[in-house]
């Protein structure tokens, strides 16, 4: 079991810094799962028990400029690891401005993912820096928790507006109340709502556009799916967002389950967060 790869790209590392904070900031554990093609983290808590769920998936070559690896067996050609992404995290921002990165799964007094990186300096005498972040290698036996989830037969699907805009509303919302409504329709309409015994507030947004899935239902285009949220959760999906993706969309299986993606030319991050009573 080896991998070993290597980002030149200083465009690429800060791109690579960027996902992993995002992903920090929404799980301190989660399983890195590599193949020969793609870096997946996945988190995988049961969402029927009230837990969110993570898929997010990397195109190696658009990162790496050298990547090799060797899986379990040829027939299972791929690594899981278990890593705290945080400390992934803080490993990659002393390193930002390196003019390489070499990241290798190493044997010290634990597993370990080694970031090697050459800094620039004003002598002539080179500076390296190492850091050494501590992983669990997951047996094959309990690699069927981490495949890659399911479409939800959602009852609408929507693009969001700026996230950014989402999450002023959110920021403020969350002072009034501990839970949220989002509802949307096939129309391109979607609100934001906290009802109390004090007060009653509503964010609408119109004209938003629907993704062009095709799953043969006649769903009527005005009807409303919701999800009574846990603020908390919303609120830190949209702290940690530093993805910029090109699109941005939900799905919506009503009372039950909001699924938010995140689409980038070279990343696609999913996140599942289920209703609350």
């Amino acid at each position: 079991m080896k991998f070993r790869g290597k980002i030149i790209d200083i465009a690429c590392l800060n791109h690579f810094t960027r996902v992993i904070t995002t992903i920090s900031k929404l799980t301190k554990t989660c399983v890195l799962r590599l193949t020969p093609d793609n870096l997946f983290f996945i988190l995988s808590e049961k969402v029927a028990n009230g837990g969110v769920s993570m898929w997010c998936e990397l195109s190696q070559a658009n990162f790496f400029d050298e990547y090799q690896m060797e899986g379990v067996t040829p027939e299972d050609n791929e690594i899981c690891l278990e890593v705290a992404p945080e400390n992934l995290s803080r490993a990659l921002k002393t390193v930002q401005n390196a003019k390489a990165l070499k990241l290798k799964l190493t044997k010290k007094h634990c597993p370990c993912l080694t970031l090697a990186a050459d800094l620039p300096t004003l002598s002539a005498v080179s500076r390296a820096v190492t850091h050494d972040v501590p992983v669990d290698v997951i047996p094959r036996k309990l690699w069927h928790e981490f495949k890659e989830p399911h479409m939800p037969d959602f009852d609408v699907s929507i693009y969001l507006p700026p996230l950014k805009t989402i999450k002023n509303v959110v920021d403020r919302m969350k002072n009034l109340s501990n839970f949220l409504v989002l509802e949307a329709n096939m129309s391109g309409e979607m609100n934001l709502k906290i009802e109390t015994d004090l007060v009653s507030v509503t964010t609408h947004f119109k004209d938003l556009g629907n993704p062009p899935w095709d799953d043969g239902s006649q769903r009527d285009a005005e009807a409303m799916a919701q999800a009574r949220l846990d603020i908390r959760r919303l609120q830190q999906f949209l702290t940690g967002q530093q993805v910029n993706p090109s699109k941005a969309l939900c799905n919506l299986v009503h009372h039950r389950l909001l699924h938010l993606i995140l689409l980038h030319e070279d990343v696609s991050l999913q996140y599942f967060i289920p209703t609350v009573a």
